[in-house]
């Protein structure tokens, strides 16, 4: 049984500031009895993709680096593995939107980078971030096998699978998605609904945990121009059983969120729905292509 920790919160001008206030959920978290405590995407400052600016590369840093040697200090303190989505500077010029891996002892496993990359108004991630090269990736930690995914790749079930086919037991996905707030009213429902649908999905067709952790708060970028709206992020973090079901979920405000997860379910459940067995793969080749005309 591993008691897995979320931490939702809103994110400040300060990316110091914002940092202990990560450190202080982890620590809730830990406090509850949280082993592992997963971090909601780029979590040191506002989501700045909402627009192009050159200026926001200065927030990169490397991975491994400052702040994971700060959050290995934690991890080891409170025996916790620590999954922290951080924006890494690999090379002038070669940036990436990153997943880091710590474990309870503190030590440093290794990183996923993400893969999937999207260029959506107010989601302008492609000026940012260079592709994943790393692959889809598996650690083993104290808690069990752990499999990261960020954001976007959420909605491709092609990762999760992956993914899951390398043993992961848990698929984390550290999250920054919202609304824009002229679409809420006629989107924001069904938006919400289909992001945690297709996770939802991924427990299920892979026989594993799911854990999507968003952030909340209406961020409107400092120099932003006048009657920008921004986007208001939804938070509605949640863990998700190998059947799918909600096991806890966040609303709209800040929130340490924690749900008991019984690795054994596992198993079972591929056991008894054994996807993995029946999968044609010898039917499979059209997937390595973009379109079948």
């Amino acid at each position: 049984m591993v008691t897995v920790g979320l931490v939702q919160q809103a994110v400040g001008s300060d990316p110091a500031a914002n940092l202990e206030h990560t450190i202080a959920g982890i620590r809730e978290a830990a406090a509850r009895g949280a082993r592992l405590v997963c971090l909601q995407e780029l979590s040191a400052w506002y989501y700045f993709c909402q627009r192009e600016d050159h200026d926001f590369f200065k927030l990169a840093e490397a991975v491994p680096g400052p702040t994971t040697e700060r959050l290995g200090v934690v991890a080891a303190e409170l025996g916790v593995v620590i999954v922290a989505s951080l924006f890494e500077r690999r090379a002038g010029g070669l940036y990436h939107n990153t997943a880091a891996v710590i474990d309870a002892d503190g030590n440093y496993l290794g990183k996923y980078r993400k893969m999937h990359i999207p260029d959506d108004p107010q989601f302008y991630e492609k000026f940012y971030f260079t592709p994943g090269d790393l692959g889809f990736r598996v650690w083993d930690t104290r808690v069990g096998r752990l499999g990261v995914l960020v954001c976007w790749d959420q909605w491709y079930p092609e990762a999760a699978r992956l993914t899951a086919m390398q043993g992961a037991e848990i698929l984390v996905y550290p999250t920054a998605i919202g609304w824009l707030p002229s679409e809420k009213a006629a989107y924001g429902e069904r938006q919400q609904s289909a992001w945690e649908t297709i996770q939802r999905s991924h427990a299920i067709a892979n026989g594993c945990f799911v854990v999507a952790v968003n952030r909340v708060g209406h961020e409107v970028l400092p120099g932003s121009e006048p009657g920008h709206a921004g986007i208001e992020f939804w938070g509605a973090s949640f863990v998700a059983d190998p059947n799918g079901r909600v096991l806890v979920q966040g609303g709209r405000d800040e929130a340490i969120l924690t749900a008991d997860c019984d690795l054994a379910q596992v198993d079972v459940v591929r056991t008894h729905w054994p996807f993995l067995r029946d999968r044609r793969i010898d039917a499979y080749s059209g997937l390595t292509q973009r379109y079948l005309d």
